[in-house]
Formats: structure tokens, sequence, C-alpha cells
């Protein structure tokens, strides 16, 4: 009978103590719920902060996926004719150059295979000379495509380091000011000359 009430009066120990560790365990507030993060170096990081951190990346995943996109989402709306009409320049460089480059390679084959082919319009061009101008055109090509190869890497940095600095306050009032002072030196004594200190003060305002 004793044993009985004992393992009453223990499971009823052990469900209060349950309880209990449930309340204290729902009052504690979510970092999650919060949209708060701490860090490894116990820093605590809000939402606001998390998602200005974030923006870098989605500014140049965005302009990884489609070009611009990234400045559109940095809000720098006139930036977005400069990344297609630098794209469209590139196009039209490697447009020039791959088409001179066909007519050149094709002349270059029929003076070798067909004489009687050749274009009339480059009988003053020797066959070195035609050779040499197709090759000059295949490598303002190749470079072209390295060109916008380069400019899109560009446009995507670009984006992020604008992202980057997005919270960045650069006030309008930035001066300089330099003012004269004279500082009288401290009197010990009668005996001590005093020491007047004359100098100048700047003052950075940012």
């Amino acid at each position: 009978m004793i044993g009985k009430w004992l393992s009453l009066l223990f499971f009823l120990c052990l469900s209060a103590q349950t309880e209990a560790f449930a309340q204290n365990t729902d009052s504690i507030p979510s970092k999650k719920a919060t949209g708060q993060q701490v860090t490894s170096d116990g820093v605590v990081k809000d939402s606001a902060r998390l998602a200005d951190e974030a923006r870098p990346r989605i500014a140049a995943r965005r302009s990884a996926i489609v070009p611009g996109l990234g400045q559109i989402y940095n809000k720098r709306w006139w930036k977005v004719p400069l990344v297609y009409g630098g794209f469209v320049g590139i196009g039209l460089v490697y447009e020039f150059n791959q088409r001179y480059y066909k007519i050149f390679l094709k002349e270059a084959q029929y003076r070798q295979d067909d004489p009687t082919k050749a274009n009339p319009d480059w009988v003053g061009y020797s066959n070195e000379g035609i050779i040499g101008i197709k090759d000059d055109y295949r490598r303002s090509r190749d470079l072209s495509i390295l060109a916008g190869v380069a400019f899109y890497a560009v446009q995507i940095i670009d984006a992020y380091v604008d992202a980057k600095f997005f919270r960045f306050d650069v006030s309008n009032d930035l001066s300089l000011k330099v003012d004269p002072f004279i500082q009288p030196g401290t009197i010990y004594n009668a005996h001590t000359p005093s020491a007047t200190t004359v100098g100048f003060r700047v003052k950075l305002s940012l």
C-alpha cells in the first residue's frame, strides 16, 4: 500500500516537473520568430541587418540570370540602358568581324581550290595578304567574344558592389574646416614662464 502511494507521488512530481519545463521552454523567445540571428562571435543581427547583408548576393544572382536585373533591384534604373547598350555594341563588333572573316575565308578557299571563283574586287591582294586579313578579322572576333564575357562579369560585379553600399550614408554636408587657435600655457609659479601654444584646429564633417 505504501509502495503504491510512493509510486503515485513520484508520478505526480514527474508530471509537474515536465509541465514546468515545457512552460519554461515556451517562454524563451525564438530567434527565428524574432527574425534575429546570433553569429559565432556572439553578435545578434536583426532582420533589417540580415536583409542588408543579403542584398549583394541577391543583386549579383539576378544580374547573372538576367543582365541588368541586379541594377533594377538596386533601383539604379539609369544603368540598365548602359548595360544593354554595351552588349549591343559588343554584338555589333562581333557581327562585323564575323561577317568579313567569312568573306575572306571564302576568298582564301576559292583561290586555293578554284581561282576562277575568286572575287575580282580582291585581285590586288596576294594569297598571303588575304589569309592575313582573314586571320585579323578572326582575332578581332574572338576578342569581341572575350569582351562580351568580361562585360557580363563587370555588370555582375557592379550590381554586387552597388548593393554592398546601398545603405552607405554619404551626406551632402562634406566639409573641411581649419581654424587657427591660441592656447595659453599653464602658470605653475611666478618663476616659471608660461608657454603659449599656437596651432590650427582641423574639423572634418561627414
